[in-house]
């Protein structure tokens, strides 16, 4: 008795209940009236607020989630680092940045640290606390888009735009040099004007040339008076 009271039980199955809405879909965008009571009861439980009254006062405060935030002790010393590069830096090289990743972007800084250049990357809100109110407030509306910076303390714009040509995702835009803000046409030329050695040595040339002209001019007259009465004085010579 009790195998086939198992059996029997094993060969019991459970009812599949399935949930299913009544009348379909829910219409979100157009539902249907609630019932009178339900209607009634809502009406009743809806909260009154206060209006706030509207002065001038009120139209001046700023909103919640506008006010200003007070400035990041960190991005007070990445502005005083920025302006630091800027003001010590002979040449200045403006990039906009392409989407690099940080591999590309290492291999980057180390081919402009090889020639004592330094790529640098800084947010927004620095530029604008580290420029504003300086000589190089005017390059600010360059920063709108995503750029870097490169700084040489040395000087040497035209091994700077040789790097550049290497590195595909920088694309050249602008510069400070001499304390000048450059395009980038201006700062190609720039790059390839001769060193200032060099063109002191031709400065000197120029002078040392015009100074011999002048002496051999003032000297012309003289001498020539000079052959004349030698001349002269040969001619009324009985022996000659």
């Amino acid at each position: 008795m009790a195998s086939i009271a198992n059996k029997i039980f094993l060969q019991t199955q459970t009812p599949l209940l399935l949930a299913r809405r009544f009348r379909g879909k829910i219409n979100i965008q157009r539902p249907r009236k609630p019932h009178y009571e339900r209607a009634l009861v809502e009406a009743v439980t809806t909260p009154i607020f206060k209006k706030p009254q509207v002065t001038m006062e009120t139209c001046l405060k700023p909103k919640k989630g506008h006010e200003e935030l007070p400035e990041n002790p960190y991005l007070q010393i990445i502005a005083r680092e920025m302006l630091n590069w800027f003001n010590h830096s002979k040449c200045t090289a403006i990039y906009h940045m392409n989407s690099i990743n940080a591999e590309d972007m290492f291999k980057a800084k180390v081919l402009f640290h090889k020639q004592n250049m330094h790529l640098k990357a800084y947010p927004k809100k620095a530029l604008i606390m580290a420029l504003s109110g300086t000589k190089y407030e005017e390059i600010l509306p360059v920063f709108e888009a995503r750029c870097a910076i490169v700084f040489s303390p040395d000087g040497n714009p035209s091994k700077l735009l040789k790097i550049s040509k290497k590195v595909s995702q920088l694309i050249f835009i602008g510069g400070i040099a001499e304390d000048r803000i450059l395009s980038r046409n201006q700062f190609v030329e720039y790059a390839a004007l001769p060193g200032i050695d060099i063109v002191r040595a031709q400065l000197v040339g120029v002078l040392n040339s015009a100074a011999g002209d002048l002496v051999g001019k003032m000297q012309g007259h003289q001498s020539n008076i000079v052959r004349m009465l030698e001349a002269h004085a040969r001619s009324e010579d009985p022996k000659e």
